[in-house]
């Protein structure tokens, strides 16, 4: 007689998986199957959203919703789980492991594998080292430990400070309104002048809050609440101003040798790769041949230290259909071959496009590109994104007559010019270092070989 073993249902934790370095919560955006729906392994989910960017959570098994445990906008912990699903489990004989608990995947959360570790840099774990230790009782979202760290708010201030958020943790709103009303606070009007003085000065001042003026909303007038990922940028730009005092440097490049070449070899390098070759991987090849000129263009700022960074990793500025913004990152670019870039390049923009980046294709950025001549803008005064110290944009590219010296004279021609622009953190980037940057990115521009391999 045939020996049939008996097949017998398990129930599966689906928990929320790590995404990235410093990334330690997300909010439910959307679930994509319904309690009781049959789902395969590797089907997407759930939508959710980091500080970072959009993502799905894939499924690792196959089986049933029976119990979805984070509705819509909650918030869930890396490791947590966020439904429940069941599974076959093979026969009665095997056991389904246990999923990991939060409080036993955490330690794997914070400690990523050491080939990463030199290229994902986590900027604000130095930042906010100090501030974790002091407050380790309290959980505080990377978002909020960066206005607790601009705002000098100290440890006594947060113990008062009452959480509105999932199981009493102190949210944005929470710590955006204590700092709004701390004017009026009795126990800061009430310090000694001479305890004042005695007081280290701060690397970073916190920015004077200036009240604005009741906006008046007219007949007619429409009101448009901003989503979630505007906030974020919001609050991004707002910060970078309080933090970094911002300087520019305007140069304007003669681009036609890189013009010509591009026109030369983007036709047979479409036809051999399938994609497009646009200025992108160019303007990028020259920033990194400059930061290798001038590493101390490739740092950050952690109070009175100065962090000069071992890789050279590119953020790329990608506007999106919504009309938000985006900044992948092109990691260790300085390893990659001009062709290389391309692909990452066309890669990073399709993926950003269609929602399709993970938090990890966000996070490390040394230094930044935004081109701002896809709009057929001339230049602009980009902001930088902390913790960054230098932002590039560069302007269309435009036709304009100028004077050629030659050995036989000079002679008016017809050039293909560009401005760039470059905004740097005056903290730590004096005018001579970003001019000079700016000048060596200029050089490598046009003098272009026209004989360049890709």
């Amino acid at each position: 007689m045939k020996k049939f073993k008996k097949e017998t249902m398990a129930e599966y934790k689906l928990l929320l998986p790590s995404m990235g370095e410093g990334v330690m919560e997300a909010t439910i955006i959307s679930w994509m199957f319904n309690e009781g729906d049959f789902i395969k392994e590797d089907d997407s989910v759930v939508e959710i959203a980091t500080d970072k960017v959009d993502s799905d959570v894939p499924t690792p098994v196959s089986g049933k919703i029976i119990k979805i445990l984070k509705q819509k906008d909650d918030v869930a912990k890396i490791g947590e789980a966020i439904a429940i699903l069941e599974t076959e489990s093979g026969s009665s004989e095997s056991e389904t492991p246990e999923p990991k608990s939060y409080e036993e995947v955490k330690d794997q959360i914070h400690q990523p594998e050491p080939e990463v570790i030199s290229t994902l840099e986590q900027p604000l774990t130095n930042v906010f080292e100090n501030s974790s230790n002091q407050n380790s009782d309290l959980y505080l979202s990377p978002l909020v430990k960066n206005i607790v760290q601009q705002e000098n708010i100290t440890d006594s201030e947060l113990k008062n400070i009452i959480g509105s958020g999932l199981e009493g943790r102190i949210t944005k709103e929470d710590i955006l309104d204590f700092v709004k009303n701390r004017g009026t606070n009795a126990e800061a009007k009430s310090v000694p002048a001479q305890q004042v003085v005695s007081q280290p000065a701060q690397t970073s001042a916190p920015a004077p809050k200036v009240s604005s003026a009741p906006i008046q909303v007219g007949e007619g007038d429409e009101i448009i609440q901003m989503d979630r990922v505007r906030k974020i940028i919001a609050e991004a730009m707002v910060n970078s101003k309080h933090t970094s005092p911002h300087v520019t440097s305007f140069i304007e490049s003669d681009v036609t040798n890189v013009v010509t070449w591009r026109a030369k070899n983007k036709d047979s390098y479409q036809k051999r790769e399938g994609e497009k070759l646009t200025f992108m991987p160019i303007f990028i090849r020259a920033v990194v041949k400059a930061i290798q000129d001038f590493p101390m263009i490739n740092v950050s700022v952690d109070g009175d230290k100065i962090i000069k960074k071992k890789n050279i990793n590119i953020g790329m500025a990608t506007a999106l259909p919504d009309g938000n913004l985006i900044v992948p990152v092109i990691k260790n670019a300085d390893q990659l071959s001009l062709s290389g870039l391309a692909k990452a390049i066309n890669d990073l923009a399709y993926r950003a496009r269609n929602k399709k980046l993970t938090p990890a294709d966000t996070q490390g950025a040394t230094y930044t590109i935004s081109n701002v001549g896809t709009f057929g803008n001339l230049m602009g005064t980009p902001i930088i994104p902390q913790p960054q110290v230098a932002i590039l944009a560069v302007g269309a590219i435009v036709k304009k007559p100028a004077v050629i010296e030659t050995e036989f004279g000079d002679v008016i021609a017809i050039r293909q010019k560009m401005f760039m622009s470059h905004s740097y953190d005056h903290r730590v980037v004096d005018g001579s270092l970003g001019g000079m940057f700016l000048k060596h990115v200029n050089d490598y521009l046009e003098n272009w070989d026209l004989n360049t391999e890709i």
